[in-house]
């Protein structure tokens, strides 16, 4: 009975998987009781129906849209301050001791991150922000993944490189891309549709839809059709 209440509310939320018949009901029960608790304190923070752990911190949530069934996990920061309204899509889970950072220095008003439906990020991600950041629908991601949207200038060998201010391109990922735990993403990147990041990538180009890319810079190794 429990099962199948639950299974109920994971399709009315839009969740698509099925339960394990091994769970336990006692692993269900727990997990109901987290989720009302996630969720209270989510509209305690937010004013709006979404599932926030403990320790979490959101900044101007008035600048961010939620989806449905949004859930953000125990120890994390959100920033939202930035020139461009933040965007999270439906069933986005955003892992534990993860950072949002839109705006990290008074200089510059950062331009803020866009994620799309069905998309999940692993524990202790850190989204750098300021120069925006677009991420695709069903993209799911590691531990420890990294974006990076600035770029120091450093030409002007009479003056400090903390001196001489950053440049800005941004960076997107596209739709279905499963990125390997580690991968670090620089600003001016592009990854296409239906990819593959691998697990310690340091991705600095520009690649096409179908694309396992690997490596330290990252090149494409083959193609997946």
């Amino acid at each position: 009975m429990i099962k199948n209440l639950f299974q109920k509310l994971l399709k009315k939320s839009g969740k698509k998987y099925e339960i394990d018949p091994r769970i336990p009901s006692k692993l269900i029960l727990l997990t109901l009781y987290k989720r009302v608790i996630m969720l209270l304190r989510g509209i305690l923070l937010t004013r709006k129906k979404i599932f926030v752990d403990v320790n979490t911190i959101i900044y101007n949530s008035k600048n961010i849209s939620f989806g449905k069934s949004v859930t953000i996990e125990k120890n994390c920061f959100i920033d939202g301050f930035s020139s461009e309204k933040i965007i999270i899509g439906d069933c986005v889970k955003i892992g534990a001791f993860s950072t949002l950072s839109s705006t990290s220095h008074l200089s510059k008003y950062g331009k803020g991150l866009k994620i799309g439906n069905h998309s999940a990020i692993g524990q202790f991600a850190e989204f750098g922000a300021a120069g925006g950041i677009e991420i695709g629908n069903d993209v799911i991601m590691g531990s420890y993944v990294s974006f990076h949207s600035e770029n120091h200038n450093f030409n002007d060998t009479t003056r400090l490189i903390r001196e001489q201010g950053v440049t800005s391109k941004g960076i997107i990922i596209g739709n279905n891309v499963w990125v390997g735990a580690k991968a670090t993403f620089l600003d001016g990147c592009i990854v296409g549709n239906n990819s593959i990041v691998a697990a310690g990538a340091v991705v600095n180009g520009v690649y096409p839809d179908n694309s396992i890319i690997a490596g330290v810079p990252a090149k494409v190794l083959k193609s997946i059709i």
